[in-house]
């Protein structure tokens, strides 16, 4: 009989069972010798304790209350499709299953199967009656068991699971994030084989269905981004990927930048797929839009979905853009305006430090050197170069890779500090050494009115004196630690760069100026040695600028 359910071995046993011959049923049996009963009509209407009788009282007394023995019963029903599912084994076997992980842990008696290890501060450790130490069973005691399952399985169980609405989203997470590491692959070939896409894509699909229905608990934002990396290399459909983006911009202060780090499609010329992560940005910026609007910038504020979100998400995720933005620079197919428009979705207030976009920006430059000179200017405009720490200033004053304009600006602004920390160390010297980190809006909040005016005019018309610069020379270097003014960034490198401007200014006149704007007013780094040898040609260059 071809269409017998569980071949000759479930027939053997009904044939045994009509003798009187002693008959073991186990869970891996159960099941074929219920449904083989069932296509022999071994009913009650033909006999008293019939076979199906006795398996039922079976089934019900014994295999249904085990835990690991309903697991196996509903592993065995896939090969007896559809005698199973009309019999309702599989409805039983998926409620008994459900019901099991609802139990409070601390009434959990059976055996179950947990690998993983916790280190000694997440034990949970209890004393017993008699001074015994007993490890408490944790809440997700019951995920790797059911691993197991096939994924069409799996699902049930775990709508059964949620249906009962008693585990908690971080369970349920926990417990679909097992169930990836489990039976996806590591390596990409493994992911897009012919063999395996399929497999892989509807087993994703089903993974995302099943998320805690809360969006900003129950998943790691890690765990969300490997999801959706296989989800673009396996091609699962938008909506379920859409879904994946709101759940991680709900988290991406989280994310790392090694997470973010997805695939481009092989169509694509891009190593990475920058558009996607500039969606995911967006969609993080409107759940974030609504507080800023409000000016609400403070700590633990409620944002949509009851997500908290504060100002230190908002920084944190300003870093790791930069950080993204630094890795991909690498990548010689980059566009310049993906890169920009990344860049540019990112708002002000989560960058206070520009160090992380300008080392983007010089990783930029460095791949694609034959950028063209309003190319660079563009991508240079993104940053700001008041807000560039002293090592990133030090190192952008002798970047070759950098316009000239960029390098004036910076020098111009490392004059401005080392003349405010001149300025500090004038009006309270015990300070000094804290005025090195101050922003140019707490420089203006330290100078004097009519000494900032002073100094811009002197600083437009080159007439700052010789004989002060080795007196704040000695008292910057004095007085504050590790610091590094403008005076002392890289003199020969300064001093050329000015002799090249103000030659080139006397020739071209105001169009030179307006090229690099901002450099006329940029003050000229005189190192104290070199003040008697270039002083009367410096006090030329001032009469003729004057």
């Amino acid at each position: 009989m071809v269409d017998f359910p569980g071949g000759p071995k479930a027939f053997e046993i009904c044939a045994k069972f009509c003798y009187g011959m002693t008959v073991t049923f186990s869970a891996y049996n159960v099941v074929a010798a219920r449904c083989a009963a069932e296509y022999l009509e071994m009913t009650e209407d033909v006999d008293k304790k019939n076979l199906i009788f006795k398996l039922e009282v079976f089934l019900n007394s014994s295999i249904f209350r085990s835990w690991k023995d309903s697991i196996i019963v509903l592993q065995t029903t896939k090969s007896l499709l559809p005698w199973s599912e009309d019999l309702k084994i599989i409805g039983r076997s998926v409620d008994s299953i459900a019901s099991k992980t609802s139990v409070d842990p601390a009434n959990v008696t059976w055996s179950y199967t947990y690998n993983r290890k916790l280190s000694a501060p997440d034990r949970i450790v209890e004393e017993g009656v008699f001074g015994e130490r007993i490890e408490s069973v944790p809440k997700d005691w019951w995920v790797e068991d059911i691993c197991e399952l096939d994924i069409d399985l799996y699902k049930r169980v775990m709508i059964a699971v949620k249906s009962k609405g008693r585990m908690d989203g971080s369970v349920i997470g926990e417990a679909l994030r097992i169930y990836a590491v489990r039976w996806l692959p590591d390596s990409i070939d493994a992911l897009v084989s012919d063999a395996q896409t399929l497999r892989n894509k509807f087993l994703v699909e089903t993974i995302v269905c099943l998320l805690p229905t809360d969006k900003s608990v129950g998943c790691s934002c890690s765990f969300l981004l490997k999801l959706l990396k296989v989800s673009v290399l396996v091609g699962v459909d938008n909506s379920a990927r859409e879904d994946l983006v709101k759940r991680i911009s709900l988290k991406l202060h989280e994310a790392s930048v090694k997470d973010l780090l997805i695939p481009a499609r092989s169509s694509r010329t891009a190593c990475y797929d920058v558009e996607l992560v500039q969606c995911i940005v967006n969609e993080y910026l409107m759940h974030e839009k609504p507080r800023r609007a409000l000016g609400d910038v403070g700590w633990n504020e409620k944002g949509p979905d009851d997500f908290v979100l504060g100002h230190g998400s908002l920084l944190a995720v300003g870093k790791l853009i930069d950080g993204y933005l630094a890795e991909i620079a690498h990548d010689p197919n980059l566009t310049l305006a993906s890169f920009i428009d990344l860049s540019q979705s990112i708002p002000e207030s989560a960058r206070p430090i520009h160090d992380g976009l300008y080392k983007a920006i010089d990783s930029y430059l460095k791949e694609h050197p034959d950028l063209t000179k309003a190319e660079r200017k563009k991508i240079c405009g993104l940053m700001d170069v008041r807000k560039l720490t002293m090592d990133a200033s030090v190192h952008a004053a002798q970047n070759d890779r950098l316009p000239l304009r960029v390098v004036v600006q910076v020098l111009f602004f490392e004059q401005v500090r080392a003349a405010s920390e001149v300025h500090a160390l004038r009006n309270n010297p015990q300070n000094a050494s804290h005025s090195t980190t101050n922003t140019d809006e707490e420089w203006e909040k330290t100078a004097a009115k009519d000494d900032r005016k002073s100094l811009k005019k002197q600083i437009s018309q080159m007439k700052i004196k010789d004989e002060e610069f080795p007196k704040n020379v000695k008292l910057i270097k004095k007085n504050s630690k590790n610091s590094k003014s403008g005076l002392q960034l890289l003199p020969s490198r300064s001093r050329r760069i000015f002799d090249k401007l103000w030659i080139v200014g006397k020739g071209h006149g105001e169009n030179r100026s307006s090229e690099t704007s901002g450099s006329s007013q940029s003050p000229t780094s005189l190192a104290p040695g070199d003040t008697k040898s270039s002083g009367s040609s410096s006090r030329h260059r001032r009469h003729s600028i004057s």
